[in-house]
């Protein structure tokens, strides 16, 4: 990841040890990101975070993760946590994709309006 901050780049043709390690989740979540689908909700005044990422063109809700630790899609319970076959889902790596070359779009809410986010995951 620090190549691709450093570059402000994540193209599959750039990044081939990107796609080694993450494989078809890599192009899946370049094309999250090349569509706008990553939102970084900030809390105001703590700063604390989520990630918002969703797939265009679907009308399905959008999955809210942190990009290290948890995202509430399928795929994070079924491959990474039940089966340990993956690092991380598309959604978790659109997020960290997004936040190293600057993609993310930047929404601030109250802290009390992040509370109300998290107690629905």
């Amino acid at each position: 990841m620090y190549y691709v901050r450093l570059n402000r780049c994540c193209s599959i043709n750039y990044n081939p040890r990107l796609h080694f390690l993450f494989g078809k989740n890599f192009e899946r979540a370049t094309r999250i990101v090349d569509q706008g689908g990553v939102k970084r909700i900030s809390g105001d005044p703590s700063r604390r975070f989520l990630f918002q990422v969703s797939i265009s063109l679907l009308f399905l809700p959008p999955y809210m993760c942190f990009a290290e630790h948890h995202c509430t899609c399928y795929s994070f319970f079924y491959d990474i946590v039940n089966r340990g076959e993956q690092l991380c889902c598309k959604h978790q790596l659109a997020a960290r994709l997004a936040a190293a070359v600057g993609a993310c779009i930047e929404v601030k809410v109250s802290d009390e309006e992040l509370a109300i986010l998290l107690s629905k995951l």
